[in-house]
């Protein structure tokens, strides 16, 4: 018999993890940095960083758009307001590490810099409320525990980073954004949205996250 998925905003994490537990995406930054490579590493991060903010801006505005009713729409104003926070610290990042504008052009070059992008676009687009919550909170458990493990390994390898650039990627996600995201989750969920779409396009998001990591590792 097919596994039946639950309409529950918290087993659907709970699945989310366990599939994570089992089939790791990986950070491939973390594999591939060391004191010679750091800095063209640090400038590849932010570089890739930079376009992921273009598409999340823009997905969050077409899912205000699309749901415009509460609790939905007060994440996607939320987490439009956290991502346009944290542009000038990105700049200041970006000036640091010697890095011309990267809000300015598109750069790195390749596939992988954009894959993030295109998955969350799609999302936006075509998925639910449920699937987009679902993958934003994805988002914030998986980004912000790989950014906690780059600056960790940055101070266990000793190596000499900008302290912009440690300012920009040592916090956490907000306990209270991803549980309000879960609540999009489950709101969307008892309005009918179908639980396999949402976990099927939240680690499909995931994924996309190791692809952003390779990006700023360099790996094609």
């Amino acid at each position: 018999m097919p596994d039946i998925i639950p309409s529950d905003a918290r087993e659907l994490a709970r699945r989310l993890e366990e599939r994570r537990e089992h089939a790791p995406v990986g950070n491939a930054l973390l594999d591939r940095l060391d004191g010679d490579r750091a800095p063209e590493l640090f400038r590849r991060l932010v570089g890739t960083e930079a376009q992921c903010h273009r598409a999340e801006m823009t997905a969050y505005g077409t899912m205000l758009a699309r749901f415009p009713r509460r609790p939905a729409a007060d994440l996607f104003i939320r987490l439009s307001r956290l991502v346009y926070d944290a542009q000038p610290k990105l700049r200041k990042c970006a000036e640091a590490l010697d890095l011309p504008d990267p809000f300015g052009r598109f750069w790195p070059p390749g596939r992988e810099a954009y894959a993030f992008n295109g998955t969350l676009s799609w999302v936006a687009n075509q998925g639910s409320q449920a699937s987009f919550a679902l993958s934003s909170y994805t988002d914030m458990v998986v980004y912000f525990s790989g950014c906690a493990s780059l600056v960790q390994r940055v101070r266990e390898l000793k190596i000499d980073a900008p302290a912009e650039f440690i300012e920009y990627y040592e916090g956490g996600a907000s306990d209270e954004l991803t549980e309000l995201a879960l609540e999009v989750v489950q709101d969307g969920l008892d309005r009918g949205d179908d639980p396999q779409e949402a976990l099927f396009q939240a680690r499909l998001l995931e994924e996309s996250i190791a692809d952003f990591w390779k990006s700023a590792a360099n790996i094609s």
